[in-house]
């Protein structure tokens, strides 16, 4: 082979392909590969920013930019403005497309009689509104003819939901009626298959193959109430017959578990082998080369543990976790209970060709929020200043590398009057030593962030302890490593100087995240003059370093202040 050859050879991708003739105006050929769709070749500039490639996408493919992930190499490109060739893309390279699509089921009904009703159905639809559409698509029906609706010998309720009855494609409800009806619609995907039952049919068993526990790290670190009520409540579910339903969002496996009556989600399953870069991942990304996930200092495998140590971490005002009077109290952030569990149901992915039965799998567990929205389809001006407050605090303290607004929850009272924001998604806090890289925050650019603290923020800040905080995270069961450590010890650190010095969120946050990919942040240059002078003082000592990083930490932060007057 010649040299020429053999260099082309090399520079082959995974998928086997090559990159087109170079272009003259000096663009380079890159290739998004995603479930379901054929590989897409695309010329961009290696100085095109990220923004622009998923304007590209949402141009060719029609999926909009915020609907849109892209992995390079194991990395999530989450910075919009940084550019193509900041990630390291170059010519011929395979960048992995999640696409988060929208939960809406497309239903065909038919009759017995012939008859075919054809709608869509969005999330929050119940069995009530697929009658009435029937009933809507009848020429010369009306409501006393209405049909009922049976699943495995069940007529449902009017409440239930279609997409708690409808969880994947081929889904068959058992549909009696009256009398046909006749309709036309146009085509879509999701079938529902009536069939003829006698009233009365026998009940299927309840599945065999479930289960739910929870693992527990140190018989004394009990779970509180609410945990153990919410492991009960999704046991009853599975044994009553109710099958998780896997989410269509995010990069990883995330199943909404059912109560025991259907009606309603009460957690949200994320298996650890389900991951994103995890081998079983439903989402079509890659195994991770060197264990590393999508964010730099997190390890695939670990997210369910940082989940947990978010809400054990999420101290009440004036309390811990690990205290029996504190430990079952809402957090001050309001993390929703989580715990680490094993579950074992059918359907939950399973590797690619298995034939074994389902098994347990690990993987963290937490309380579903009710009447919530994503608060990216909201303008932040409307939030709450202490509510985007207590998130800020929340995630500086964690170095959080994923707080996006699409995992922050907007929840509304049952009277819809007060607000409040959820934080969930915590897979990526706590990355290891000295990897701030990736922290990003999007409340940063939002109006609040530069509102002042109140009184009881500050007070909870003042009684924040790095050292208790990783005492308490050993004793619920997670042996932290001494990388995690240092970055919880550094973030706590520099959270209570810059509150006591009266800095806002947005004046720490920043100084916590890089305002380009390739351009390190000040904690960064602080922890990194910090190991400098530990090693020639002390010999590299955590004690050492952390009088070292406190000393830098009060000079830079002196100096800011002094400039903010």
């Amino acid at each position: 082979m010649s040299t020429a050859g053999a260099a082309c050879a090399a520079r082959r991708d995974e998928l086997g392909l090559l990159p087109l003739r170079p272009a003259p105006d000096g663009s380079i050929t890159i290739y998004l590969t995603a479930p379901g769709l054929a590989v897409m070749p695309m010329r961009v500039m290696a100085s095109d920013s990220i923004a622009s490639v998923k304007l590209r996408v949402q141009t060719s493919q029609g999926v909009v930019v915020r609907k849109q992930k892209l992995v390079f190499r194991g990395r999530e490109l989450a910075r919009n403005d940084c550019r193509v060739r900041d990630y390291g893309v170059g010519d011929g390279n395979v960048l992995h497309l999640v696409i988060r699509v929208a939960d809406i089921r497309l239903i065909t009904v038919e009759t017995v009689q012939g008859g075919k009703f054809r709608f869509r159905v969005e999330p929050g639809r119940t069995v009530g509104y697929v009658k009435r559409q029937i009933i809507a698509k009848q020429e010369d029906g009306h409501p006393g003819e209405q049909s009922l609706l049976v699943l495995e010998g069940e007529e449902l309720d009017d409440r239930h939901l279609i997409h708690d009855v409808c969880r994947a494609d081929g889904a068959v409800i058992h549909l009696l009626v009256r009398r046909s009806a006749r309709a036309s619609g146009d085509d879509f995907e999701v079938s529902i298959v009536a069939h003829d039952v006698a009233a009365g049919q026998h009940q299927p068993p309840p599945p065999r193959d479930v289960g739910i526990e929870p693992v527990v790290g140190n018989p004394k670190a009990q779970l509180p109430p609410a945990l153990r009520d919410l492991v009960s409540a999704v046991r009853a579910g599975m044994e009553s017959g109710k099958a998780p339903v896997m989410s269509s969002e995010g990069t990883g496996g995330a199943y909404f578990m059912q109560d025991a009556s259907g009606h309603r989600h009460v957690a949200v399953f994320k298996p650890v082998d389900e991951e994103p870069m995890a081998p079983n991942n439903p989402r079509g990304l890659p195994v991770s080369a060197t264990g590393e996930g999508l964010k730099k200092g997190t390890r695939v495998g670990e997210g369910a543990l940082r989940e947990v140590a978010a809400y054990v971490l999420d101290h009440p005002i004036g309390g811990r976790r690990s205290f029996p009077t504190g430990h079952g109290a809402a957090g001050f952030a309001g993390v929703p209970p989580t715990a680490l569990v094993r579950c074992m149901h059918k359907g939950f992915g399973q590797p690619e060709g298995s034939v074994q039965p389902p098994a347990f799998k690990v993987g963290s567990m937490q309380a579903f929020v009710k009447n919530c929205g994503s608060c990216e389809d909201m303008g932040p001006r409307a939030f709450p200043v202490h509510e985007v407050h207590k998130i800020c605090v929340l995630d500086m303290r964690l170095a959080n590398a994923d707080r996006h607004a699409g995992n922050i929850l907007v929840c509304r009272d049952d009277e819809g009057r007060g607000m409040s924001l959820v934080p969930i998604d915590h897979g990526y806090c706590l990355p290891e030593s000295v990897q701030f890289e990736d922290c990003t925050f999007e409340w940063l650019y939002w109006p609040q962030s530069r509102e002042p603290f109140s009184s009881e923020a500050v007070e909870y800040v003042r009684g924040l302890d790095a050292e208790e905080d990783i005492a308490i995270l050993r004793f619920h069961g997670w042996e932290v490593s001494q990388e995690c450590a240092r970055t919880l010890r550094v973030a706590t650190m520099l959270l209570k100087k810059g509150v006591e010095r009266g800095l806002t969120a947005f004046d720490i946050g920043s100084i916590m995240c890089r305002e380009t990919l390739t351009k390190e942040s000040m904690i960064e240059e602080m922890v990194r003059e910090a190991q400098a002078l530990a090693l020639r003082g002390a010999g590299g000592d955590e004690t050492a370093f952390l009088q070292a990083a406190s000393e830098i930490m009060d000079r830079r932060l002196d100096e800011l202040s002094s400039e903010r007057k």
